[in-house]
């Protein structure tokens, strides 16, 4: 024994053990048992292998889920729970087990497979799918391996879909087929009991195989023609139209207005007659002569004259001249009242009897009027 083990009889005048102020503390018998353990030199080694056990346990039951990730503990091989992201305890293995999941991670799967159309036509589509873990116990132990089944089933929902679709609907309406397939390939994924979920899938492109590729790039520049073109007619019919629309409620317009002039010109003709009538009757010589006086003025209104000196009128006729230059016809020369109303030689009445003798002759009009 050592000579300064708590209890040895040291006769070698050595000194007695020291003790700590204060009276007997709890905690002096822990830490004395603690150096009982290991300050001796007999079991020392089983001692230290006591204490790394003791730590390992420790360790061992203590785990910690990241945010992203969560735990599935198993006791025994059989799912026990599942560990939210945060510090846990367990027990030690091998009773208990913690299989931890990326359940916040975004995969993606992509390809490109060959699929028969409904009408028989082969196209290379794109396949693209995002997804990421639902539920951790499912993805685990719910299939034998959950991203190949997903593959799979994606694989197989684009062919079905697109086998029901013709070649133009692939080409050119995608977005739908993609929608239709997503939705299927989740409903796959549910009953495989796969714990994914798809974030989205896309078929990003589809195009012919290369043996044929020529023939469908001209069909679809005849189809991309054939839009531009109805376009284009579209285009005109809309500003044709409603020009058309407007010319024709314009020509109803004033054939609606021209009807009711007329019926009213007419209607008023028809008053006047009547007041006419019944004036004549009152006066029929006065009625008559205004009348006459009327439309003598109309006439002249809108005749050009020329006034001679004796009263007579004559009336001034103009005359286009058909050799005129400068696009517009010069006007002939006005008639003279001499070339009108020649020169007439007359006598007057001798003062002795009823004979003529002769008159003063005249030379022309006093006055012209225009």
């Amino acid at each position: 024994m050592a000579w300064n083990t708590p209890g040895s009889d040291n006769s070698g005048g050595g000194r007695p053990p020291r003790r700590r102020p204060g009276g007997n503390n709890p905690l002096d018998g822990v830490l004395e048992s603690l150096r009982g353990l290991f300050g001796g030199n007999g079991g020392g080694v089983g001692r230290w292998v006591l204490l790394v056990v003791g730590l390992w346990l420790v360790f061992n039951c203590f785990v910690l889920i990241t945010e992203q990730q969560r735990g599935v503990v198993l006791r025994f091989g059989e799912v026990a729970r599942v560990l939210q992201p945060g510090p846990h305890f367990k027990l030690p293995w091998p009773i208990e087990t913690v299989a931890k999941v990326n359940a916040t991670a975004i995969k993606t799967f992509s390809t490109n497979v060959p699929v028969l159309t409904r009408d028989e036509n082969i196209v290379q589509v794109d396949i693209n799918v995002q997804y990421r873990v639902s539920d951790p116990q499912q993805y685990l132990f719910g299939t034998r391996d959950a991203d190949a089944m997903l593959q799979q089933a994606a694989l197989s929902t684009v062919r079905e879909q697109v086998g029901r679709s013709t070649l133009d609907t692939v080409l050119g309406a995608r977005n739908a087929l993609a929608v239709s397939s997503r939705e299927q390939l989740q409903a796959s994924l549910d009953a495989y009991r796969t714990g994914l979920v798809v974030t989205e899938m896309n078929l990003p492109n589809a195009r012919p195989p290369e043996e044929v590729k020529p023939a469908f790039d001209d069909v679809n520049s005849a189809q991309q023609d054939k839009d531009r073109l109805i376009s284009e007619a579209q285009a005109y019919a809309a500003q044709v139209v409603p020009e058309a629309r407007g010319q024709a409620a314009r020509v109803r317009t004033v054939a609606e207005g021209y009807k009711a002039a007329a019926v009213a010109n007419a209607q008023g003709d028809a008053d006047r007659f009547s007041l006419l009538v019944e004036q004549y009757q009152d006066a029929p010589e006065v009625t008559r002569k205004r009348l006459w006086l009327e439309t003598v003025e109309e006439v002249l209104a809108g005749t050009r004259k020329v006034v001679g000196g004796d009263s007579r009128q004559l009336i001034y006729v103009p005359m286009d001249n058909a050799g005129g230059q400068g696009g517009s016809a010069a006007r002939a020369p006005m008639l003279t009242p001499e070339t009108l109303s020649p020169e007439v030689t007359s006598t007057a009445p001798a003062d002795t009897g009823g004979s003529r003798t002769g008159r003063t002759p005249r030379t022309g009009r006093e006055e012209v009027i225009r």
